[in-house]
């Protein structure tokens, strides 16, 4: 089994050709501006990979978990800009990042293995008033066999691990809905896993996940795919 690990809301960067749609700078500094510490984590897991990509710029700018007729895929910053501009940001910043991905594993499943796509992120502790009551969310396509036990495993190389950490499955949002593990695995129909982790920012101080549960997702990991 060869690893891909990804991480598409890793930074909060605005190219300098768009700064001017975002008169509150505060904002992305928020969960909604990145994914808050998530790059600290692929960082640490990244020495298990046999290929890794990552993205540093905003999910304000364009969404990269999302498909390209997805309603969200332009946040409220970048919805209004002209239909040159935003095909601009189409072909500069989401194709490449996807496109590379995409290629690299079609590379390894032609050269007849299977793959396991890890897409890293992390979620707030409390939206909209309510409380998330998770430590690691680990989403799946229910409907996948394959996807299901190896995450069964997972949750359980975890807590083998760390017996305090809450894991849940596919929560806090589902692992069958619009996003890049869900368009791949439609590319992808045989020899392809695609799981995305997701860790409670409440580990993350200063853009920095907690040593801890690092430690415990790269062990739990390693321990999988050995």
């Amino acid at each position: 089994m060869k690893l891909v690990l990804t991480c598409e809301h890793g930074g909060n960067v605005i190219p300098k050709a768009y700064t001017q749609q975002f008169t509150d700078k505060e904002v992305l500094k928020t969960h909604r501006g990145f994914d808050i510490g998530a790059l600290d984590v692929f960082e640490y897991l990244k020495p298990l990979a046999d290929a890794s990509f990552y993205s540093t710029d905003s999910r304000l700018l364009i969404e990269l978990n999302r498909s390209l007729f997805h309603k969200q895929l332009f946040s409220e910053f970048t919805i209004n800009l002209s239909k040159a501009e935003k095909n601009s940001i189409i072909e500069t910043y989401y194709l490449p990042y996807r496109t590379a991905v995409e290629h690299k594993i079609a590379e390894l499943i032609a050269k007849k293995n299977k793959v396991l796509h890890l897409s890293i992120h992390s979620f707030t502790q409390e939206l909209n008033g309510n409380i998330r009551n998770c430590d690691i969310g680990l989403l799946y396509d229910s409907k996948k066999k394959e996807e299901q036990e190896f995450c069964k495993h997972f949750k359980t190389e975890i807590l083998n691990l760390n017996s305090s950490l809450s894991v849940r499955f596919n929560y806090p949002y589902l692992g069958k809905a619009d996003g890049f593990t869900t368009f791949l695995r439609k590319q992808f129909s045989n020899n392809y896993l695609g799981i995305e982790i997701e860790v409670n920012q409440k580990y993350c101080k200063n853009n920095k996940t907690d040593i801890e549960i690092k430690e415990v997702l790269f062990k739990a990991i390693r321990n999988l795919i050995e």
